[in-house]
């Protein structure tokens, strides 16, 4: 089902620098220029998407389970392939989020070195580190932003009700939290508890098991404490 085994990085690009055993990305040795990362960058976005759509040929997820309600493995899944592949992407998230801190620690760099520099070659300089930063953004892509919460239920009435959260829902961004920094869900509480009757954008994939597609919807939601029940959200999430 889906790719063969040996062929699961076909749709890669050569794989180029990886992290190490503590899981921080490793620069190449030597000078390292920020176009140096910021191709890097790319590249790992690239393999992200590829092994993505890996997963889409199985039609499962990072979270899709792999064994039968009496913990056997499911027949109809090519388990090894799933499994390699997940760990793949996993390596890759550890890749990408040390690249990003270098990228942003670079030009960051790069803007004290062009303040010292004579005037016209600092406007120069500086134009070309503006330009640099509009295309890098420090914000993770959106084609890699992973799930890494889901809806467990939510209470007729409440403020995540009114919002439109459903069950089953996976949280992908809350505010400005998303996988890399939500800290076992630690920050959403914070989030919440801090923006009390204000509004918090939260982009949500919502799975239709009858035609088996996949919806991605962005919801507003209002933290408060006067709608009747427990909380300020009134559902439960699970981190994934």
């Amino acid at each position: 089902m889906g790719l063969r085994m040996d062929d699961i990085n076909t749709p890669t690009v050569p794989s180029g620098p990886t992290s190490t055993s503590n899981g921080i990305y490793k620069a190449p040795q030597g000078k390292v220029q920020l176009l140096d990362l910021i191709s890097e960058k790319e590249r790992v976005e690239s393999e992200l998407r590829a092994l993505s759509s890996v997963l889409d040929s199985h039609g499962v997820n990072m979270n899709t389970g792999l064994t039968t309600f009496d913990g056997f493995p499911r027949n109809d899944l090519d388990i090894a392939q799933i499994r390699t592949t997940r760990a793949r992407i996993i390596h890759l998230r550890n890749d990408y989020k040390g690249l990003m801190s270098q990228i942003e620690t670079g030009l960051h760099a790069h803007h004290a070195s062009a303040a010292q520099v004579t005037p016209t070659s600092a406007s120069a300089s500086l134009s070309q580190v503006s330009e640099l930063s509009r295309n890098t953004s420090t914000a993770v892509p959106e084609h890699i932003r992973v799930p890494f919460a889901k809806v467990n239920s939510v209470v007729t009435g409440s403020p995540a009700d009114e919002a439109g959260l459903k069950a089953g829902d996976e949280i992908r961004q809350f505010g400005d939290i998303n996988w890399m920094n939500h800290e076992k869900l630690a920050r959403v509480a914070e989030k919440v508890q801090r923006n009390q009757g204000r509004t918090i954008v939260v982009k949500v994939v919502r799975h239709s098991p009858a035609d088996d597609t996949r919806e991605e919807l962005q919801l507003q939601l209002v933290p408060r404490s006067d709608w009747g029940g427990r909380g300020l959200l009134g559902c439960h999430l699970l981190s994934v």
